[in-house]
């Protein structure tokens, strides 16, 4: 288990984001010298000054849904990014879907949330949840050529894989290659697949996942919150 790439991206302009900064980071490309990862604090407040993220030199842009201290590093699995190459027939390069973390020999869909990895000498990483697509992600699918804007929500949505996000436990700095060791899994079932699926196709099993809800991003444990205080924990 390693890191294949480590990608940040600078801010940019683009007609296909709803952010009030009319702004998008997706745009991330591989690093070929170490990057310094951080804790970024609250939404708003970057280490690199240029956004939110705990990833140096990377811009993240709608801070209503990115960014913070409980989403400041995103991981996507290489062998996920081959499936997509597969199913649209294209070429998609280490960073194709925004994430900062390009993994290689890990399955993402069963990465526990509150699971602890050490990545290189120095760096841990804590699991909160998975990646909930949006319109800036659809658009920036479209402007590449790799599929149709309309309908990308919906089929990125049901392949169940949405990457992982992750808090900063431990700053310092990454490189392609550098080892993923596993620390810690917690004493409850909760997968960031399944917190994905409870968030978006699967509503009645919100109440399931607050098993995990220390550890979660704030927007989907508010979601299964709210919906436990309104409905219950039947199923």
């Amino acid at each position: 288990m390693h890191l294949l790439s480590v990608n940040t991206g600078p801010p940019r302009r683009v007609d296909y984001t709803d952010a009030p900064s009319g702004t998008t980071g997706i745009g991330k490309h591989p690093v070929h010298t170490p990057v310094r990862v951080t804790a970024p604090g609250a939404p708003g407040v970057g280490a690199s000054g240029v956004g939110a993220s705990g990833v140096g030199d990377d811009a993240v842009c709608d801070l209503r849904y990115h960014g913070g201290d409980d989403r400041a590093v995103y991981a996507f699995a290489r062998e996920d990014l081959d499936a997509w190459e597969r199913d649209l027939g294209c070429t998609l390069p280490h960073g194709a879907f925004g994430e900062n973390l390009t993994t290689a020999g890990i399955d993402l869909r069963e990465v526990l949330v509150g699971e602890r990895w050490r990545i290189g000498d120095e760096v841990v990483l804590e699991a909160t949840g998975g990646r909930i697509p949006c319109r800036t992600f659809a658009g920036w699918v479209a402007e590449q050529g790799w599929a149709p804007e309309k309908g990308w929500l919906r089929r990125f949505t049901l392949s169940g894989s949405p990457g992982v996000m992750f808090r900063v436990l431990t700053p310092g700095t990454l490189r392609a290659g550098d080892e993923v060791r596993v620390l810690h899994r917690p004493a409850h079932p909760v997968t960031v697949a399944s917190l994905f699926r409870a968030v978006t196709t699967e509503r009645k099993r919100l109440p399931e996942v607050l098993a995990a809800a220390e550890w979660m991003e704030r927007e989907q444990r508010e979601i299964a919150e709210k919906y436990t205080a309104k409905y219950g924990t039947a199923t």
